[in-house]
């Protein structure tokens, strides 16, 4: 399955992506790239072009909507890793709607996932 995140990318452009600083920390086997982030404060960095009036995630690679994906997929902050896509796992997302709305996507529906069973059909 051609995952629906890696079409969209919606999340990337919309919400500032902070997180604790010690992510991008070598000392403590950080794995966000520190080069990709800028100080919030203390306690905080933010991944670069969040920050902004108009947010872009400095890692996101392509065109919102249409092909777009984390370039450092394997990497991402832990707030990354924590959005959910609406309906991914049978609920919706206020955030993954809240960010498609904003680039004029339609919202993601159960329909654009596939059954459980699909993949495994019961042989039994």
């Amino acid at each position: 399955m051609n995952h629906t995140c890696l079409r969209c990318g919606a999340c990337c452009a919309f919400f500032r992506v902070a997180f604790h600083w010690s992510e991008a920390d070598v000392i403590t086997d950080g794995s966000v790239p520190s080069e990709l982030t800028e100080k919030l404060d203390p306690h905080r960095l933010a991944m670069r072009g969040t920050n902004a009036a108009k947010p872009r995630c400095v890692a996101l690679v392509g065109v919102v909507g249409e092909a777009a994906h984390c370039g450092i997929y394997e990497q991402r902050p832990s707030v990354c890793r924590e959005v959910v896509p609406s309906w991914e796992f049978g609920t919706l997302s206020a955030q993954c709607d809240k960010a498609r709305l904003a680039h004029g996507l339609p919202l993601l529906t159960p329909n654009d996932w596939p059954a459980p069973h699909a993949s495994f059909p019961n042989v039994g």
